[in-house]
């Protein structure tokens, strides 16, 4: 069995949505003839822990971890000095881990007998320590891997770099795209982006998207008893462009119209959130009772709310480049058997696939009218017992883990 060396900065123990390609990945390549080897960080002050992540990799997997060097992790009075520096740090905050575990990996290359390295952003700095080993050992075969757009990410379009730091870090895309054997990122738009913006031929460069892993909602019962009240399940992050503003806004006139009743109506968010902005936010709708903010919990726990929910909420944001997104919640909502209100820029690679799977139906972000519509709908169906859905199997399986790391495989066997 051919061993491939993955370096990752985000694993597990480490939480939220970045580890999971990764894991995943770990778990099921030993199926196509690859041997996992993890490189990575400490766990040290890591922000968000879920141990239950580590139960994806199989036993026998080795995981060498280096000191993470995380200046935003610094505590007491290093904390804020330690935050600023991190955001001075290019490309990432990552940085002082690449470097320092240069020597570290190249030992682990050699002990192990690596041949083949997969690197996965973000953070970047992952593929600048793919690019080091490549650089010292041209015989390695390389495969970077892009979750996101780097200087085309939607979020640092919003919020540019000074024209240096910008230069800087095209010019360290434009090396890892070049030098990797082989490229791969999450949807067909975001590798249009890489090829077009470097000039690139992008005969290696291949889509594997996000999915969910068939095996996570084993044992979970799916909940067909009817909730007391008409439960919408959101879960994930709340940040820059996602906002949950004009979602908030649609409930507020629809309790305000008497189309929904507030005791007949719950929303629960799961995810990492300052609680009391949020809360506040909430309250300013005049929604305090309608909303439940249950915060982060493990993956598991994570997807029993959506099993248990009777309708689940996507939310993306409009702006550059957010056409290119696949939303990464939306593979686990495929799955769950639960009808979708799905607020995402209505031309992107998320709402095709909402509509192309049929798991629910697609609001622009910024249309309240028409998240109403869909959300009355949903309730209105619910009241009198008559809410189905119809997702199409055929579409949703081509995205289990399983089947992606199939294509994963296929990518180091070209290499």
């Amino acid at each position: 069995m051919k061993k491939v060396l993955i370096i990752a900065n985000q694993f597990p123990p480490m939480g939220g949505s970045g580890v999971q390609r990764s894991v995943k990945f770990v778990k099921h390549l030993r199926a196509f003839g690859y041997e996992p080897v993890v490189f990575t960080r400490e766990v040290g002050n890591m922000p968000l822990k879920d141990e239950t992540l580590l139960k994806d990799v199989p036993q026998g997997v080795k995981i060498y971890r280096t000191k993470p060097w995380e200046a935003p992790e610094a505590q007491g009075i290093m904390r804020i000095p330690g935050k600023v520096l991190g955001k001075l740090m290019i490309p990432d905050s990552a940085r002082l881990w690449m470097e320092n575990s240069k020597k570290e990996v190249l030992k682990v290359i050699k002990d192990e007998g690596i041949g083949m390295i997969y690197t996965t952003s973000a953070p970047y700095s992952d593929h600048l320590l793919g690019r080091y080993i490549k650089r010292k050992m041209p015989e390695i075969k390389w495969a970077a891997d892009f979750r996101d757009e780097w200087t085309n990410n939607p979020y640092t379009l919003d919020n540019p770099y000074d024209p240096i730091r910008t230069k800087i870090e095209k010019d360290m895309e434009h090396s890892v795209l070049l030098e990797a054997d082989m490229l791969i990122t999450n949807t067909p738009v975001m590798r249009k982006n890489f090829v077009e913006n470097n000039n690139l031929k992008g005969d290696n460069f291949f889509v594997i998207p996000n999915g969910y892993d068939e095996e996570d909602f084993k044992g979970l019962e799916i909940k067909d008893a009817k909730n007391d009240k008409f439960t919408m399940v959101y879960t994930g992050a709340l940040y820059g462009r996602r906002k949950p503003d004009t979602f908030f806004e649609a409930l507020k006139q629809l309790k305000a119209e008497g189309k929904i009743k507030p005791e007949t109506f719950l929303v629960k968010l799961i995810g990492n959130y300052h609680k009391d902005k949020l809360q506040a936010q909430i309250d300013s709708y005049g929604l305090t009772k309608e909303f439940d903010i249950v915060g982060y919990v493990p993956h598991d726990e994570c997807i029993k709310h959506q099993l248990s929910a009777d309708s689940l909420v996507l939310i993306e944001g409009t702006g550059r480049g957010a056409e290119a997104f696949y939303t990464g919640k939306i593979f686990e909502y495929m799955n769950t058997g639960k009808p979708v209100l799905a607020i995402l820029p209505e031309n992107g690679a998320a709402a095709d696939l909402v509509r192309q799977s049929r798991i629910g139906v697609v609001a622009h972000t910024d249309t309240v009218e028409k998240i109403k519509d869909i959300i009355f709908d949903y309730y209105d169906k619910w009241t009198r017992g008559e809410l189905t859905f119809d997702p199409d199997r055929s579409v949703i399986e081509g995205f289990e883990r399983k089947a992606l790391t199939a294509e994963l495989a296929k990518v180091f066997d070209k290499m």
